[in-house]
């Protein structure tokens, strides 16, 4: 029986970024393990998915002394259990993972990549950024980009060599899952506890954005597009997710128009994104970096239609005025007239919102991505038989 070890820095990662592929890889028969630092989403994802979990305590700050405390415990973790694959998911736990499971000996090495902090770090830090995703790269077997985009980036900035890198599918790490994200779904309940947070007028145009409250999430421009919109008293801006004040955090000013504005409703998170998507007019992701942003494909599983930036990650799932509409990264004043373009001119937003939909059908269906990644675990275990 193989042993795969799946690594994440937090378990909300294991639980949403995740979701699923740990207990198909068990239905073909493998043992798995989960690894992440603790958190009130241990218990909920070891009975999602039905398998083991190890805690070790990663943090997502640069802490070099607790940093090497967790390769040391990660190392030991490996010698003991001697898993076939151990493979990483997000920054930090792909960092110490891969240089811990090389140093133990683990052959196959996988990290999947969704998204490179340096991309939106300046001066030293973005050296040091940089510098952690050479070592990751150095120290895994393979590397996954999730993205076409990030794919060529990693490629154009000399990160790692092109032997390493392979893309999974079209892209996205886990696709979308089109039992949970469609109408005929959704809870009465959940649906009615939805609107009742968002309190809609009975004309607004609700406009969705999901994700953490930081300012790499594009939420400063959002927020300054919104409100300065000619559609603001017609409309509701609903900002799914939490504030995060301890790394890369909004302006004061941000924050106060966001408690403030009789518009502006904010909602630190619910497991619900399915409901909130149904009562959206549209979906906007004006983030500054990504992989490639599940938000999307859940938003075109639902047939909302999606405004984004024009990153990374986003660009590889919509087109201009195709599948989407996109804007110039970090631009107020062009999103401001997405917004009203979006208000005004519906059904060319829902046919767009159409070609999403079928664009998600043919390729990013969650149960086609798990069988991808199991064919890739497979040649790898193949390959390395092989070699021996």
């Amino acid at each position: 029986m193989p042993k795969l070890i799946r690594i994440t820095t937090v378990p909300l990662s294991l639980k949403l970024l995740l979701a699923g592929q740990m207990k198909f890889m068990k239905a073909q028969g493998w043992e798995v393990i989960m690894v992440s630092s603790d958190g009130r989403e241990v218990s909920q994802v070891v009975k999602n998915e039905g398998v083991r979990h190890e805690v070790i305590p990663f943090t997502r700050k640069i802490t070099p002394f607790q940093d090497l405390k967790c390769i040391w415990q990660l190392y030991n973790l490996f010698r003991r259990e001697k898993p076939d694959i151990v493979h990483s998911h997000t920054p930090k736990a792909g960092l110490l993972g891969m240089i811990a499971a090389n140093l133990a000996g683990v052959k196959i090495r996988i990290h999947t990549l969704a998204g490179i902090p340096a991309m939106a770090a300046e001066g030293g830090k973005k050296t040091l950024l940089e510098s952690a995703e050479k070592w990751t790269y150095a120290n895994a077997t393979e590397v996954w980009p999730n993205s076409q985009g990030l794919y060529k980036f990693v490629l154009n900035q000399g990160l790692t060599n092109e032997a390493k890198l392979r893309l999974i599918g079209k892209g996205s790490s886990n696709g979308v899952d089109l039992e949970r994200f469609r109408r005929e779904s959704l809870k009465e309940n959940h649906l009615v506890a939805a609107t009742m947070r968002i309190m809609p007028g009975e004309d607004d145009f609700i406009i969705l954005a999901v994700g953490r409250l930081v300012k790499d999430k594009g939420i400063e421009e959002l927020v300054s597009a919104f409100v300065n919109s000619k559609i603001v008293s017609m409309s509701k801006l609903v900002l799914l997710g939490a504030f995060e004040q301890e790394l890369n955090p909004l302006s004061q000013e941000t924050i106060q128009t966001i408690r403030e504005h009789p518009k502006i409703v904010q909602i630190d998170w619910s497991d619900h994104v399915s409901h909130y998507l149904a009562l959206a007019d549209v979906l906007v992701h004006p983030s500054h970096r990504e992989g490639f942003p599940n938000v999307l494909l859940e938003a075109g599983a639902m047939n909302v239609p999606v405004i984004c930036s024009d990153i990374i990650g986003n660009t590889d799932l919509i087109s201009q005025q195709k599948t989407g509409l996109i804007f110039p990264v970090k631009e107020a004043s062009v999103l401001k007239e997405a917004l009203e373009f979006a208000y005004v001119k519906r059904e060319k937003m829902a046919q767009y919102a159409d070609n999403l939909y079928n664009l998600i059908l043919e390729h990013y269906d969650r149960k086609k991505i798990h069988q991808e990644i199991f064919n890739n675990y497979k040649r790898l275990l193949k390959a390395a038989e092989m070699v021996e």
